[in-house]
């Protein structure tokens, strides 16, 4: 019944899903109590369980129309590549945004209809198992190569050592995989955090992030768009490496 329901949301409107009811909200990095990743509420209950990707793909099928069925998201940076992201941040995320501590009003209509901790779980799981694609949003314009070599600079020198070499985060501490994700998404995201607007922000990384210029931006967007994760990006066409 729950998939079923799932997909009937998919047919409706986007102007009836977003005609419900606002999401919550709750205090986030504006707050002097704010804690990053404080253990508690349904994240906490999804991180027990061990997630089933079989049953995760039927839960994934109202995220895909967004998300694609494959995960690779929108080069435009609408929607984030998705594809091989670790359940932990999958989970942290999405329990924010039904939470009201990250805002995402396209997305809260949908979050909430996963109401179930164990398909928290399962969907989590079923998205970390996809092949990162090789075809994202990159860094197209001027002095290309000069942007990317500037912000593998900055990015080796602060970013690194959460994010990792590759861009492969780190699934214990909660931090993201950021290979094979769109530039102009890394952007957003980034100018967000940096001015104050991702309210369910990680503080140390404010703090790393605060000084840079839009230009600096840019380019560590460049670099990080142009990182891959060996073993986890998808087969080239043809299926040669």
């Amino acid at each position: 019944m729950k998939h079923i329901a799932l997909v009937l949301s998919l047919a409706l409107s986007s102007a009836l899903v977003l005609a419900g009811p606002p999401a919550p909200k709750k205090e986030g990095i504006e707050s002097k109590e704010y804690k990053w990743n404080a253990q508690e509420g349904e994240k906490i209950e999804a991180l027990k369980f061990k997630g089933n990707t079989k049953e995760g793909r039927d839960g994934y099928e109202v995220c895909g129309a967004c998300h694609l069925p494959n995960g690779a998201g929108r080069p435009d940076g609408t929607f984030p590549q998705l594809a091989g992201q670790h359940t932990t941040v999958l989970i942290k995320q999405m329990a924010d945004i039904r939470a009201g501590l990250r805002d995402n009003p396209t997305m809260y209509p949908f979050a909430k209809e996963l109401t179930d901790a164990q398909e928290l779980a399962n969907v989590s799981a079923y998205i970390q198992s996809l092949c990162i694609p090789l075809d994202h949003g990159k860094y197209e314009g001027a002095n290309a190569a000069k942007q990317v070599a500037d912000g593998k600079a900055l990015y080796e020198k602060q970013c690194q050592e959460c994010h990792g070499k590759n861009g492969e985060g780190n699934k214990d501490k909660f931090y993201p995989v950021i290979a094979g994700q769109h530039y102009k998404y890394l952007l957003r995201q980034m100018t967000e955090i940096r001015d104050g607007k991702r309210r369910n922000a990680n503080p140390d990384m404010v703090k790393v992030i605060k000084p840079y210029t839009n230009e600096q931006l840019v380019a560590i967007s460049a670099y990080q768009s142009s990182l891959a994760m060996p073993g986890s990006m998808c087969k080239p066409k043809g299926g040669k490496k």
